[in-house]
């Protein structure tokens, strides 16, 4: 007998999971199209070196990678931005700028923690074929407007720029490419593990100077309002016409949108996001719910004008948003927005004896061609057995016919909420159902 049991870091789907993820899924898809995007599907597999070198050493090191039974090297996805470049660069009739959202599951193996799994559902958003700032705040504002479609009042979009970073860098003497980008990894994870813990990584992993990561921390300790932020101290920081300049200004920029669009009090800056994927070459964006404290971002995105150039050699910028769909359900059941989900059909039609089988059947698809979802009971069984279930399933009717109902042509609706039952005539079964069912939603 083999022993029933999931991989660490995996989890199966309930009913009773799947239900308000879908609601979630549903409230998402109605804002992406809103904002004009278009659905795309992606492979879970791709060729391995799709994947290699966007995310870095230490996103290479996650990836689900193996040779498959025709000796293919290839790897389950790590996000769903990188499989998007390639779809832009392999299909070059795209019409752009194009809008895409997409739905699908990741995997990773890391190590699984609060909220966050080696495989979950990513939700993303992009706009390919745009270098402007009204691109960037676009998919920003799209962001707030999802999480604030579920229900969340209380959530914060912090936003950073990598050209910033990069002056930084630049500023301190620290190599472009992988030095570079080991010392923002280690400056991302300040938020988690703090001030002490990010100096000592930096010396010891990174094999910065004291005087380097003095550096880096008064740049960290800017503080002010964004626009303070933004307009006085960052422009002190750069020289004119530096790589860190040209960030401020889009940092500007970004913020002028957002404010004008009515989000300045959604939007901050902070400095310590770095976003540790290689990819990113702009604007840099991370989303908390601040009822959760060290929750962690429940959505994030950024630029990435040199990703799609890796498969292709136009140059096409790119900038996106992705949501982690688990995490954050996770998080809106901390929080109490996500309760238990009514059941999808809110009416059960008994089945009485074998005589009533037909009766019972034909009730059902009248129901249901009334627009109410109705589920039949699929067997013959003792009608306190039948009731008990749809009450467990969450019901709120159920229909009863038996031998002297059908004779008379009428039935028994029962409101298994308030145990209160009607005589309806089966003529207008379909109707009444409908307005009690209007009324149980309004």
């Amino acid at each position: 007998m083999v022993q029933p049991r999931i991989l660490k870091g995996f989890r199966d789907y309930l009913p009773q999971d799947m239900l308000p993820r879908q609601r979630m899924l549903e409230v998402l898809e109605r804002v992406f199209r809103d904002y004009g995007f278009l659905p795309l599907m992606t492979p879970a597999l791709e060729y391995a070196d799709v994947l290699l070198g966007k995310y870095g050493d230490e996103g290479d090191n996650l990836l689900y990678r193996f040779l498959d039974n025709g000796e293919r090297d290839v790897a389950l996805r790590y996000d769903l931005t990188v499989p998007l470049a390639r779809v832009v660069a392999q299909y070059g009739d795209l019409s752009r700028p194009f809008r895409r959202y997409q739905m699908a599951p990741v995997w990773r193996a890391e190590k699984p923690g609060r909220g966050r799994f080696r495989e979950f559902m990513q939700c993303d958003g992009d706009i390919i074929g745009s270098d402007d700032c009204i691109a960037d705040a676009e998919v920003m504002q799209l962001g707030a407007d999802m999480i604030a479609g579920l229900g969340v009042d209380n959530f914060a979009v912090r936003f950073n720029n990598r050209k910033v970073l990069s002056g930084l860098m630049s500023s301190i003497a620290v190599a472009e490419g992988e030095a570079e980008m080991g010392v923002l990894r280690t400056i991302d994870k300040l938020p988690k593990i703090g001030e002490d813990s990010t100096r000592k990584l930096l010396r010891e992993e990174n094999g910065l100077e004291e005087a380097q990561v003095d550096r880096v921390f008064e740049f960290l300790g800017l503080s002010g309002t964004t626009s303070e932020l933004i307009r006085e101290k960052l422009c002190g920081f750069f020289d004119d016409g530096s790589v860190g300049a040209r960030g401020v200004e889009e940092l500007g920029k970004v913020f002028d949108i957002l404010c004008a669009a009515g989000l300045d009090s959604r939007v901050e800056l902070d400095l310590s996001i770095a976003r540790g994927l290689n990819y990113y070459t702009g604007t840099i964006y991370e989303t908390f719910l601040t009822d959760l404290d060290g929750f962690g971002a429940v959505m994030s995105g950024g630029r990435y004008d040199g990703l799609i150039g890796v498969f292709t050699r136009q140059d096409v910028p790119g900038v996106g948003i992705s949501l982690g769909i688990d995490r954050l359900l996770a998080g809106l059941r901390e929080l109490g927005v996500v309760g238990e989900e009514p059941a999808p059909a809110s009416v059960l039609v008994t089945i009485f004896d074998e005589d009533s089988v037909e009766t019972s059947v034909a009730l059902a698809r009248r129901i249901r061609s009334a627009g109410v979802g109705c589920e039949l009971y699929p067997q013959v069984a003792k009608l306190k057995k039948q009731l008990k279930y749809a009450e467990r399933v969450g019901k709120r009717f159920a229909v009863i016919v038996g031998p002297d109902e059908a004779e008379k042509g009428v039935v028994q609706l029962k409101d298994l909420l308030t145990r209160t039952q009607d005589e309806v005539a089966m003529d207008d079964l379909a109707a009444t159902v409908l307005t009690k069912v209007k009324g149980q939603s309004s």
